[in-house]
């Protein structure tokens, strides 16, 4: 008989070890592995905070991903940028998301160095700024509405507008673009780009299997699972069927690889971490299916994955991860999609 999924978590949990007992205060650079600095930034939500690093460079730094583009976040990185032994040489960006791209710009301007990004995240990136059809809060809207969304829900986060102008107050003008396999020089190492995919439209992760470090993003983090969404612009997407593919991309990685994460502790277990994500979605999965005995919308399914109550900004998160689910369900020939008279799309069992 096979261990229950509770008692299998439990064991994938003593196999994560982390590096470090605590994080470094805001602004402060420590050294978490040869050349690799770990800085850490705050955040206005529940996820308080976001992992940055610098890597050792020859005479410059180079530094992956920005934080929030927020008054707070900018004074500490004035205060940083007198205080390192060497300018900042190259910005690399894993995905497009504001906690990582939103300083981007001022930060290039600054030091005069352009910005290095994949192509996919960085015309998403121009694509919400601008507020393109499909990108919209209006479309957003409306596909919450599709999925059975309450009215006091969607106005609340009608209410917000466009926030991620707010959190990325301006984007790079030009960049580098980075893609798959790309072998980068950084400090005379090698750290080759790893993309993943359902969290974000290309994001990239960095391995350097001489030092048996990978930054992950957030495409691994060590307690929560990073959010998989559908997007308004591509309504039945399988988002979460890329992600899960994506996480054999990790598989060649060292079993001891040090796993630098955008939030949480740097850890060792990266196989562990994953087992563990893929037993998660198995589960959520299940719930999900069982919760369809009857015909019930991504709306309907909130209380299946999320316990606890949701402000708008998690709704948003919440709303697209439940349909990223029920999306996949039905890919996989688990669940039928229905349009009610209401316009209300509902998934039931096969």
């Amino acid at each position: 008989m096979s261990a229950s999924p509770a008692a299998q978590r439990r064991r994938t949990a003593k196999a994560i070890a982390y590096a470090v007992a605590s994080s470094p205060p805001a602004g402060e650079a420590i050294e978490i592995a040869p050349g690799v600095r770990w800085l850490h930034m705050p955040l206005p939500f529940v996820l308080d905070h976001i992992n940055l690093w610098l890597i050792e460079d020859g005479d410059a730094w180079a530094l992956v991903d920005t934080g929030i583009g927020m008054p707070e976040v900018q004074a500490i990185w004035e205060v940083l940028l007198a205080r390192l032994d060497r300018p900042i040489g190259r910005i690399l960006v894993t995905h497009c998301h504001p906690d990582h791209l939103g300083l981007a710009r001022w930060l290039s301007d600054r030091t005069g160095v352009p910005v290095e990004i994949t192509q996919g995240e960085m015309l998403t990136a121009e694509a919400w700024w601008n507020q393109l059809p499909g990108h919209d809060v209006e479309a957003m809207i409306a596909l919450f509405r599709r999925h059975g969304l309450d009215a006091a829900r969607l106005d609340a986060l009608a209410s917000r507008g466009p926030s991620y102008r707010r959190r990325v107050p301006s984007l790079p003008r030009e960049t580098r673009r980075l893609l798959d396999g790309d072998a980068l020089a950084i400090g005379g190492r090698e750290w080759r780009v790893v993309t993943g995919y359902g969290h974000s439209p290309e994001h990239a992760c960095l391995h350097c299997a001489e030092l048996g470090v990978l930054i992950a993003g957030d495409m691994v983090l060590p307690r929560i699972t990073t959010n998989v969404s559908v997007l308004a612009s591509t309504p039945e997407d399988d988002p979460l069927g890329r992600y899960l593919d994506s996480l054999r991309r990790f598989a060649p990685m060292d079993r001891d690889t040090l796993v630098l994460p955008s939030h949480g502790r740097p850890f060792r277990g990266l196989h562990a971490r994953i087992a563990q994500l893929r037993s998660h979605h198995a589960e959520r999965l299940d719930a999900l299916r069982a919760a369809c005995a009857k015909p019930s919308s991504a709306a309907d399914c909130l209380p299946t994955l999320f316990s606890r109550e949701l402000d708008p900004h998690q709704v948003m998160f919440a709303m697209g991860e439940s349909i990223a689910h029920l999306n996949h369900l039905e890919r996989a020939g688990a669940l039928s999609r229905r349009i009610g008279a209401d316009g209300v799309e509902r998934f039931l069992g096969r």
